[in-house]
């Protein structure tokens, strides 16, 4: 099941590799609620990994996002005691300014850049 939460970035860490092929990344978001005229905020991190690493690089401390997340439960076990953990997993990340974040937009030519149209039939190789 998939989740979504809005805030403001807060914190955003570096890039951790623990093991040889397992990478993560860290942020923190803010959000806040009004219930009957009283402010709550919580601090909510998350945790990106392996390939989703970099899908925070387009934004900064601050900015309003909307992330979606998996909600994932660990058990672990060491000289018998046991301990659970919870992680936030973030599987992708929007602005909520409505602005398209990307690492580079595209670029399109402009006129004066675009070749000329190929009016010799001769040099039309295609099949149809």
């Amino acid at each position: 099941m998939a989740f979504e939460l809005a805030g403001k970035i807060i914190e955003i860490f570096e890039l951790v590799q623990p093991t040889g092929s397992f990478r993560k990344r860290e942020f923190v978001i803010e959000k806040k609620e009004n219930n009957n005229g009283m402010e709550f905020t919580d601090f909510v991190k998350f945790q990106l990994i392996q390939d989703k690493c970099n899908l925070i690089d387009p934004f900064k401390v601050n900015d309003q996002i909307k992330v979606y997340f998996n909600i994932r439960g660990n058990r672990w076990e060491k000289e018998g005691k046991v301990n659970y953990f919870t992680n936030l997993t973030a599987w992708k990340i929007e602005s909520v300014s409505g602005e398209k974040r990307s690492f580079q937009e595209p670029t399109f030519p402009g006129e004066d850049e675009v070749p000329p149209e190929n009016t010799d039939n001769d040099l039309d190789d295609l099949p149809f």
